[in-house]
């Protein structure tokens, strides 16, 4: 080697092999230039990416786990500097023991880094968000000012919104998945929290106050209601005196009117303290023939799946032929219960007989029991203007009951019919007679319902049958 010639090897002397420490060291290349002053300039470059945030699915596709590349060290690198007869020093790579005209460096390919998953929790935080408030975008335009109103009042006095599903009244019908949606949208998306308060704050005066009137009563609420007794005849100013004395416990919109109405529900369905279930009355107690039918189907679809499932044509027959033969045993025997009936009554005397001379038929209630001793009764609540002869309310609540709500009339025949002069339907056996001038036939033992009160039609079939008698010689 020349005097002109240096070389400096960068290897340390103890290892003929040189091991690169870094990636940056291993792709860096230097290399001298000389410009046009003369004066050497270094020049570095890397092959390495930019680094950018990852998305999810990179982030989930990163963290698969590839094999690791293994990179060969059996090279050893010398940069040599020479000087050559015209230009400077030149710096020169050279890999051993490869000829001098080798590439000085091979780029290496850079092994996968196995990247640790999201936390679980910030995820689903956000999916949950995020399918929340698509949700609350897509139903927007179903939910009203005053629905949230509803919504709003109702979670603060049952703090249930599978209560509030099934005790409140929308504008539509949402699912229990609609409200629950709509809630958390009201509670964690600031944007539809903002529109929504704005938009119950322009709510006219009446429209908040009859949302208020019809807000589900709190458990404190009908604490301090079941205190009054129910042998007791309360007024309207038991109820103020409730108001005034609990007035932290009940909202400022109730009034004695709406603490009345609830408390007579309350009374209804048995729910005060000092009330008892009472038994079934004697005549519920013995089965019709639908309940009957519906028993027995019951028991044949519980015992044989299979048979009931099938379509063997001999075999639907055969069940068909069975199927009459029970009911006319039915039939028969509930024909004969009336005289078994009779004979019972005069041995034991628990129960005196409904009828005397002049009952042509009764409505018998749960409470109440109203003898129609006239051909033509009308059915209905009573008030200030309007008196008729069967006044409903006195069996429960009756605020959904037509002043006028049906007439039952004996047809010169025997057969009674009852017609519908009211606005809201009610059921004869299950039935519905609808609105003004629907009419149907009512038979002995038949189910009165009207408006979640319900009475059994029972017939004087003595009297009645007089009653024909007398109109056939009348025809004759």
């Amino acid at each position: 080697m020349s005097s002109s010639t240096l070389s400096a090897v960068t290897t340390p002397a103890t290892s003929p092999i040189a091991t690169p420490t870094t990636n940056r060291s291993t792709r860096q290349v230097m290399a001298s230039k000389r410009d046009s002053g003369g004066q050497q300039t270094q020049r570095r470059s890397s092959s390495r990416s930019i680094k950018r945030k990852k998305f999810d699915d990179e982030v989930v596709e990163s963290s698969i786990t590839y094999p690791k590349i293994q990179r060969s060290r059996t090279l050893s690198t010398t940069t040599a500097v020479s000087t050559g007869g015209k230009g400077g020093p030149v710096m020169t790579t050279i890999a051993s023991p490869l000829p001098l005209t080798a590439p000085a460096l091979t780029p290496t390919p850079e092994p996968v880094l196995k990247k640790s998953k999201p936390v679980a929790t910030v995820s689903s935080k956000r999916r949950r968000y995020r399918n929340a408030h698509n949700n609350a975008l897509k139903d927007i335009g179903r939910w009203k000012p005053s629905d949230d109103l509803a919504l709003v009042i109702a979670v603060q006095q049952t703090n249930d919104l599978e209560c509030v599903y099934q005790s409140v009244k929308f504008s539509c019908k949402f699912t229990l998945q609609d409200i629950e949606d709509r809630w958390y949208a009201l509670l964690y998306d600031a944007t539809i929290a903002k529109v929504a308060v704005a938009a119950m704050r322009q709510l006219h005066p009446d429209v908040i106050a009859q949302v208020h009137s019809k807000a589900i009563f709190s458990e404190a609420e009908e604490n301090v209601l079941k205190s009054v007794l129910s042998t007791s005849q309360p007024s309207s100013d038991t109820f103020d005196q409730l108001l005034l004395k609990h007035s932290d416990v009940f909202l400022p919109q109730r009034t004695a009117k709406s603490l009345s109405t609830h408390w007579t529900l309350l009374k209804h369905y048995h729910l005060l303290p000092d009330q008892t279930v009472h038994p079934l009355p004697r005549h519920e107690e013995v089965i019709n023939f639908c309940d009957a039918e519906e028993i027995i189907d019951k028991e044949l679809q519980h015992q044989m799946p299979a048979l009931y499932g099938s379509k063997d044509e001999a075999l639907q027959q055969e069940l068909l032929f069975g199927d009459r033969k029970t009911k006319r045993e039915i039939r028969l025997l509930e024909n004969e219960i009336p005289k078994w009936q009779v004979l019972v009554d005069s041995i034991t005397g628990v129960a005196p007989s409904d009828f005397d001379n002049q009952t042509l038929a009764v409505l018998r209630g749960r409470l109440v029991r109203y003898l129609m001793r006239s051909r033509e009764i009308t059915l209905g609540r009573c008030t200030k203007d309007s008196v008729v002869d069967v006044d409903l309310s006195l069996e429960g609540p009756a605020s959904k009951i037509s002043r006028k709500q049906g007439i039952i009339k004996l047809q010169p025949n025997g057969d009674f019919i009852i017609a519908n002069t009211g606005k809201r339907p009610f059921y004869i056996d299950s039935k519905p007679v609808l609105g003004a001038g629907s009419c149907l036939k009512i038979n002995n033992n038949s189910v009165v319902e009207i408006a979640g009160l319900r009475f059994v039609f029972l017939i004087n079939q003595d009297l009645i049958a007089a009653v024909r008698a007398e109109a056939l010689k009348n025809q004759m």
